[in-house]
């Protein structure tokens, strides 16, 4: 039996749903700006991910570095949805 890809679809899981939380309080207290943090971290998670040896961590930190690039589209549609109303908006923040 493969348990590997069961490691790498609850890995997955786990990720994504992690980083919900981690855009919304991102876009909360630092505003968009911060997109180019999960830009670094992205691309070096994809970079790290090439020359891991075994299959499903490569698997696994490749997903965190594409989700990590997924969170700069969702960063900015946080900001989106703050002004819409939809999520609160940070009173310390202009």
């Amino acid at each position: 039996m493969n348990w590997q890809s069961i490691l790498v679809g609850l890995g997955s899981f786990v990720i994504i749903g992690v980083f919900h939380p981690i855009v919304i309080k991102g876009e909360y207290y630092f505003s968009k700006k911060i997109w180019p943090v999960f830009l670094a971290a992205g691309l070096g998670c994809l970079a790290w991910a090439l020359f891991m040896r075994h299959m499903a961590w490569a698997c696994l930190i490749s997903m965190l570095g594409f989700t990590c690039l997924w969170s700069i589209k969702e960063l900015f549609e946080q900001e989106e949805r703050v002004k819409k109303g939809w999520a609160p908006k940070n009173p310390n923040r202009k």
